[in-house]
């Protein structure tokens, strides 16, 4: 894979029809300074407003990715976002004069045809891959859709679909290698939707740049020729040009790949990837993925990029099994001995949850005072750990992390279920329930050797520190 970033040489411009707007649009790729990104410019509204193509930013994804900053949004973002990351551009200004790139033919290969017309250039930056080292996954058992990211020096990406119809069936389809196959074996696949979709976004006045060229349309239904021809009307086409197909393809459209429909959720799905803002080294499985989807997991590549992050800052060793060790610990939390009273975090989702581990020794200087003839841990030291455990939690998303300190707000339906005695390792989990503004609350259970000891909802605030 590419060890430096690269930008273009040189402008390149396409012009065409937005597919769901109908708006005609430029859409002008510049060069870019190192760590610029993508952003997209909309030179149509007042100030020539930026909208980074950030995760952060998606604000739809019905039919496709739409991103938004200041009300001012644009659409379709896929197909350009997977020819720039299929082709490792890491910088690029994208400056369209309409709400919603071009359609085109319906694939990422004008604009990839443009791009590498313009040229690349390489820049004095190493490209800042997000390397995963843990499985992180997307599941939603609901639409059968799962997109697992595994540990792997390189990139990868498999895709598989099954729509259970007979012009489609199941397909699969992978990309070993971006250099070698992105360009010529997927760039150029094509959207498809069913012909009862093309009804019923017609009908709702959706696909108003769409039509026969730019998508393959899959005869999932029987339709007269009244109905094809009404159908035409809404698309804007003729009547005669509508037919229902004998190869299961509405007008007997050929397909450029057997697998041209997995090959195209694979290039939507790079596309969407791209939001991710860095380029990834991993293996990428994803069944039956789609927008929907494809961001939720893009969230989840986020936090982990988030969580890593934090832990190169403040966990200068890397150590097997942990996030943060007690060096890492003091630089974040300002409890100092005797009442820090957690000594590593082993697992951190950001805004999610977080365990810890409390070696528990007869050395701790509580057990001179409490119950000296029969030592146990006293239960608020345990409520401690765990304050101290969501503390990191939620320290970890502060940007002024230095000039922060966590505030104990409440305690809610605590619980002490065993003691916990000397020798014993307590294993804190926080779960984050509820986040508005500053204040957090969390659920946090305490075990020994996978027994429940002890339970409690917490709830805590971030205030500046010296107010």
């Amino acid at each position: 894979m590419l060890i430096h970033q690269r930008t273009l040489q040189k402008e390149a411009s396409l012009c065409g029809t937005g597919l769901h707007t109908g708006k005609e649009c430029v859409i002008t790729f510049k060069p870019a300074p190192v760590n610029y990104g993508y952003r997209f410019v909309r030179t149509d509204v007042e100030n020539s407003p930026e909208i980074p193509a950030l995760i952060e930013n998606v604000v739809d994804v019905l039919r496709g990715t739409t991103i938004a900053l200041n009300d001012v949004k644009v659409h379709t973002t896929e197909h350009v976002l997977g020819a720039l990351y299929g082709l490792q551009i890491d910088n690029c200004r994208i400056e369209m004069s309409g709400p919603e790139p071009p359609v085109m033919d319906g694939s990422s290969h004008p604009f990839a045809e443009a791009l590498l017309e313009a040229g690349f250039q390489e820049q004095d930056e190493p490209k800042n891959y997000l390397v995963i080292d843990e499985t992180i996954e997307y599941h939603d058992a609901e639409n059968g859709v799962d997109i697992v990211a595994l540990p792997l020096d390189s990139f990868r990406i498999t895709v598989m679909v099954d729509y259970k119809n007979p012009a489609l069936g199941s397909q699969h389809s992978g990309l070993f290698d971006l250099d070698k196959e992105f360009f010529k074996e997927f760039s150029s696949s094509r959207t498809f939707c069913f012909l009862s979709e093309v009804e019923e976004l017609a009908n709702q006045g959706i696909i108003k740049g769409g039509d026969i060229n730019n998508a393959i349309v899959i005869v999932d239904k029987t339709m007269c020729e009244e109905e094809l021809a009404e159908l035409g009307k809404k698309l804007g086409l003729e009547s005669d040009n509508l037919v229902l197909g004998e190869n299961g393809i509405l007008n007997n459209r050929e397909l450029r790949f057997k697998n041209e429909p997995a090959r195209h959720k694979l290039l939507d799905l790079l596309g969407d990837i791209a939001l991710l803002g860095m380029p990834l080294k991993a293996q990428v499985l994803g069944a039956r993925p789609g927008h929907a989807s494809n961001v939720e997991f893009v969230k989840q590549l986020k936090k982990y990029a988030d969580r890593n992050k934090l832990a190169r800052q403040y966990q200068h060793e890397k150590k097997a099994g942990v996030i943060f060790d007690i060096n890492a610990i003091q630089k974040i939390l300002p409890h100092r001995y005797p009442f820090l009273l957690i000594d590593k975090i082993v697992e951190f989702k950001l805004d999610e949850k977080i365990v810890s581990i409390k070696n528990v020794t007869i050395n701790e200087p509580f057990f001179q005072g409490h119950f000296p003839g029969n030592p146990i841990m006293p239960g608020v030291l345990i409520l401690e750990a765990m304050a101290q455990t969501g503390g990191i939690m939620m320290l970890n998303g502060n940007d002024n992390i230095k000039e922060s300190v966590v505030y104990f707000m409440g305690i809610d339906k605590a619980r002490f279920r065993k003691p916990v005695l000397p020798g014993d390792t307590l294993v804190i989990e926080a779960t984050l329930t509820n986040k508005r503004r500053n204040v957090c609350q969390f659920d946090a259970k305490a075990f020994v050797r996978g027994e429940l000891v002890c339970e409690a909802s917490l709830m805590a605030t971030v205030a500046p520190k010296n107010k």
